[in-house]
């Protein structure tokens, strides 16, 4: 049977046959394999490896403990890439990310410890930081058209100057409103977290069943149903996995204090990655930015605001900076000239390109910087544990990082010899 199906870019149309038997899934999904559609398999197996390689040097590697170190120690660092993702698409870059994390900290911090205020509006005008700083950038990039490798670099050392005068010249700026420091410090209970497992795998199944239903009503292409249930089944097997790990206790001493639990962390990164993904593959914005990136002159003739595109990528992204220095702050309960610096940004873009987002545009998505993020941090937490020196972590991490871009180099080379471009 032949249908008609959207292809990754919403201003066109191609027919193809609807895949209704598994075979011929796994058929399609080698053909795509085999044009240079890579997806997020190299981020996946490049996660397994690491795990598998660190757990034979190090067995501490796989231990609860260390599981639960894994998401608050790159949390931060996913959050920013979710941003950045958005910005990406458009083959734009943000290298004012890190900094423009750390600035929103520092209004944080300034806010709640030296002003008084509530942890509620100092967490509000941190975000509306972020959000006014993606809004500058946006507009001298999108409307004054300043390249953005430009505005945002004038922004990364700009940001630096500004983070040095809100927190008084370098000075350490204490961080200890209750809610905020629950986020990288504080554990929901077990039964919450299963409770929020179950929700999450629901929902999940719900929406498929529903697409699948949906698209066989009106005789569309869609994946079999076994593929369906196998993705539940799948996302069900993973998350109730690391719920139970998280639950184990991690206290040395349970007698005295207990340490079970996922970290409250976790949810808020799962809810911010629900909204995005809706966001960018579920709404009209989403369907106009991949158009955008894709080719900017032909979705500005299918009448396309370009610009108010490529600015909305930048409150996105500055955003999420705000929501990662936030969370950043929380995991340090305090605030110094260097947060959001040092390495921040350059995790987070690697965080982004690992897991699968083109630098050259037009092709990503948020589930990339989630796994882009758990190699960051699997890289970073093993190393550790093997006491390696700086040097050698950002070797090791920039390898990866250049083994990345050489995949997707290498992907879209062949994807454009086979005409899947």
């Amino acid at each position: 049977m032949i249908t008609q199906s959207r292809t990754d870019h919403p201003e066109t149309w191609s027919a193809v046959p609807a895949r209704t038997t598994l075979d011929g899934h796994v058929r399609s999904y080698l053909a795509r394999l085999r044009g240079g559609d890579m997806g997020a398999l190299p981020a996946i197996l490049g996660l397994v490896v690491l795990c598998a390689f660190f757990s034979v040097l190090r067995p501490n590697f796989l231990t609860a403990g260390n599981f639960a170190n894994l998401f608050t120690q790159g949390a931060a660092v996913v959050l920013i890439a979710m941003g950045l993702v958005f910005v990406l698409l458009l083959g734009e870059i943000d290298l004012s990310a890190g900094f423009a994390s750390g600035v929103c900290a520092a209004v944080l911090a300034n806010l709640l410890t030296l002003q008084g205020w509530p942890w509620y509006l100092a967490t509000t005008a941190a975000l509306a930081t972020g959000a006014a700083i993606g809004l500058v950038l946006g507009f001298l990039v999108a409307k004054v058209g300043i390249p953005s490798f430009v505005v945002t670099l004038a922004a990364f050392l700009a940001f630096q100057g500004i983070m040095l005068m809100l927190i008084k010249g370098g000075t350490t700026v204490a961080v200890q409103a209750a809610p905020i420091v629950a986020i990288e410090n504080r554990n929901l209970s077990p039964l919450v977290g299963w409770l929020l497992a179950a929700v999450a795998v629901a929902g999940y199944g719900v929406t498929q069943l529903r697409r699948y239903h949906t698209r066989r009503t009106r005789d569309l292409a869609t994946d079999p149903l076994s593929v369906v249930l196998i993705r539940i089944g799948g996302l069900a097997a993973v998350v109730g996995a690391a719920v139970y790990v998280l639950n184990v206790e991690r206290s040395l001493n349970s007698l005295i204090s207990s340490n079970r639990g996922m970290p409250v962390v976790v949810p808020l990164i799962a809810v911010l990655f629900v909204a995005l993904s809706f966001v960018l593959s579920r709404t009209a914005y989403g369907r106009h930015l991949q158009a955008v990136g894709g080719n900017r002159e032909a979705a500005h003739r299918a009448g396309i605001s370009v610009d108010r595109i490529r600015i909305s990528v930048f409150v996105i992204c500055s955003s999420m900076a705000a929501v990662g220095g936030i969370v950043a702050a929380s995991r340090f309960s305090s605030v110094d000239a260097t947060t959001g610096g040092s390495d921040v940004l350059l995790y987070a873009v690697g965080a982004a390109v690992i897991g699968g987002t083109s630098l050259f545009g037009g092709k990503g998505r948020v589930v990339d910087a989630v796994l882009g993020g758990a190699v960051v941090a699997v890289i970073d937490n093993g190393m550790g544990l093997m006491d390696a020196s700086s040097g050698v972590k950002y070797l090791f991490t920039g390898l990866v990082l250049l083994l990345a871009a050489g995949v997707d180099a290498l992907s879209r080379r062949r994807a454009a010899a086979t005409g899947n471009r």
